[in-house]
């Protein structure tokens, strides 16, 4: 099916600035990353742990994303990425349906030596698969290493887990 509605998330974790950047960028200057026929949503995952510059406020957005915590019956201790995740999904999900964005780009920094590296969840995504292929070739020469973190049974809890296809981009 063609890819009609593409979310680029920046600041899942508040103290990974490349992605705030460009996000932030991009809401002023939206112009540069639409595409006709294309719906391309820059957003900004975490803003309170982005305003105060640390991974996160009360629990790691980027681990609230299970079907529980999305369904989970807010209440006044309900730790705020947990609503935040909630939101997310109202706008960009609900996760696993008909309507969800076709893909969400997720942009992280780390620490580790890992370059440019893009993260797939599911080995039978062919978009993400081809899409990945395109960016290798599109950077070349530099390395651009694919990291699998598919699992039998392990059902990824990440921001990005809300779309149809899933890919996250780390960057040290």
């Amino acid at each position: 099916a063609p890819v009609r509605k593409v979310a680029v998330f920046g600041g899942t974790h508040g103290n990974e600035l490349a992605g705030i950047y460009l996000v932030k960028h991009w809401q002023a200057h939206g112009a540069e990353i639409q595409r006709p026929g294309v719906e391309v949503k820059p957003f900004l995952c975490n803003p309170r742990a982005v305003e105060k510059c640390t991974r996160y406020i009360d629990c790691d957005l980027n681990r609230v994303f299970d079907l529980g915590s999305l369904g989970r019956t807010v209440v006044e201790d309900t730790p705020y990425e947990v609503r935040r995740a909630q939101e997310i999904n109202r706008i960009f999900g609900p996760k696993g349906s008909d309507d969800a964005f076709d893909l969400i780009f997720d942009l992280h920094n780390t620490t580790s030596n890992m370059g440019c590296t893009l993260i797939l969840e599911n080995s039978r995504d062919d978009f993400a698969i081809q899409m990945s292929h395109y960016i290798k070739n599109a950077l070349a020469p530099e390395p651009v290493p694919i990291l699998l973190i598919e699992h039998p049974t392990l059902k990824y809890a990440t921001t990005r887990s809300v779309a149809k296809h899933p890919v996250g981009k780390y960057e040290n």
